[in-house]
């Protein structure tokens, strides 16, 4: 069982091959496809985890498409002050699928 631990937007996650994984908004190259930099890999029983030897390692992966994420509304409110401010966010995502681990 092989599987590596990638950066993917601030957060990491544990992907295998054929894992379908959402992200932050990330640039393709012009095939569709993403580098992502490993921070560990399990080879069945070895595990590294030595920037040294992740350098080598390569995670690949195909963006499926970009869509957005939920809408989440921010509101701030002062009593007797007259104050109150509302304030609307969606992150922009991407889903992609991890091709290969080499």
């Amino acid at each position: 069982m092989v599987y590596a631990v990638v950066r993917a937007g601030g957060r990491q996650e544990k992907v295998e091959v054929g894992t379908i994984v959402t992200m932050d908004r990330i640039k393709a190259d012009k095939d569709g496809k993403v580098v992502l930099a490993p921070v560990l890999l399990v080879d069945g029983d070895k595990i590294t985890s030595d920037a040294k030897s992740l350098a080598k390692v390569t995670v690949t992966a195909e963006v499926l498409g970009d869509l957005r994420g939920p809408k989440i509304v921010i509101q701030k409110f002062k009593n007797k002050t007259g104050y109150k401010k509302r304030q609307g966010h969606r992150q922009e995502l991407t889903r992609v699928k991890i091709t290969g681990i080499k």
